[in-house]
């Protein structure tokens, strides 16, 4: 037979230091399982990309209901084990972007070092093939891991043709360093997520009660 219960409910900032706790446990486990489960968790690896001159390509990533997005080929694992990281699969059309990224993020070095080295690149491979026109793929050469030293990258003269090894793998590094970067903005995102600080404001915000104990009423 139904019988009604009643529950003395809390608010967050009612509750014990010790049921606080453990309301921020149920909170943190809650965030770690939607991290990345919106696009706009890559919206500044793409913005970064565009002024770099790469194009990310898409996959599909299933919603609830049946319903699909395109997101950008970014793949990460993390962040508290050894091999995690981040990588992605797309493009690269050469272009001058050391001052556009400064512009951008003035106080950001990898991403200078970055773009700087990229702009070397270019140079070089103009002295080395008396072309400015050029491009490359970027790919994924393990399907277990997703960190970035599983990029691939070729690069092609304007004709379409394979360039020597070398400046594969140097534009390759290039690449890895991107990646690298894309993995420490996402975790520096996940580590604020989940500090305290952030943890506290959002129970607070959603309102969500507590039985004395920190569990979710």
């Amino acid at each position: 037979m139904p019988r009604t219960v009643e529950l003395q409910v809390y608010t967050f900032d009612e509750l014990s230091d010790r049921a606080k706790e453990k309301a921020r446990e149920w909170y943190k486990e809650c965030e770690s399982q939607e991290f990345g489960a919106f696009g706009e968790l890559f919206e500044p690896a793409e913005i970064v990309a565009a002024l770099l001159g790469i194009e990310f390509d898409t996959k599909t990533v299933q919603l609830h209901g049946g319903k699909t997005r395109q997101e950008p080929d970014i793949r990460y694992s993390g962040f508290c084990s050894q091999g995690d990281g981040a990588s992605f699969v797309g493009s690269y059309s050469p272009k001058h972007s050391s001052i556009d990224i400064r512009a951008e993020f003035p106080k950001d070095e990898k991403l200078h070092a970055i773009a700087d080295a990229l702009t070397a690149f270019h140079c070089r491979y103009i002295l080395n093939h008396g072309s400015r026109e050029w491009s490359a793929k970027i790919t994924q050469n393990d399907n277990h891991y997703v960190h970035a030293r599983t990029m691939d990258a070729t690069v092609y003269d304007a004709d379409g043709e394979e360039v020597e090894i070398p400046l594969s793998d140097e534009f390759r590094d290039i690449m890895r360093d991107f990646a690298d970067w894309i993995y420490r903005s996402l975790e520096e995102d996940y580590d604020y997520r989940m500090s305290d600080e952030c943890v506290d404001e959002s129970i607070r915000s959603n309102e969500y009660e507590f039985d004395e104990d920190g569990d979710r009423a």
